[in-house]
């Protein structure tokens, strides 16, 4: 395919209508609301009891005990929704990596691969933030 400048000079400039920048935005608020309300519900539960996602191997070797683990995710999980926020270009890649991890603690709980094989499909949608960032984030 044979593109000229003026095919992709709105596509740079962010021209809010340009496909892969509102691609790029929608990304990017998936990827700041759900961390963060993930985050968030980690010390409510009201969405679901999050400890169940907690292999008992590695709560049996957290010194901090599972639940409190889980705690400390949330908070991880809040900053990296905001870091998305400010800076996407790094943070998309730290939400692709914590869902690799999420997806591994997945695959150690029997039961629990259809959410693995959705995070993977997160994953994936992290690293196409990650992508479009390069093009639209500023640094």
């Amino acid at each position: 395919m044979n593109t000229n400048s003026a095919d992709i000079a709105p596509a740079r400039s962010g021209s809010a209508s340009a496909p892969a920048y509102q691609a790029f935005r929608i990304l990017q608020v998936a990827f700041i609301a759900a961390p963060v309300v993930a985050g968030v519900d980690k010390f409510f539960h009201l969405l679901v009891n999050w400890d169940q996602y907690l292999p008992g191997v590695v709560a049996r070797l957290s010194p901090i005990g599972g639940h409190n683990l889980m705690l400390v995710v949330g908070v991880i999980e809040i900053i990296a929704g905001i870091g998305v926020a400010l800076k996407p270009r790094l943070f998309a890649y730290v939400v692709a990596a914590w869902l690799v991890i999420i997806i591994i603690n997945l695959l150690l709980i029997p039961g629990y691969f259809d959410i693995a094989l959705r995070d993977f499909g997160l994953f994936l949608g992290a690293l196409a933030l990650a992508r479009l960032s390069q093009q639209f984030a500023s640094a």
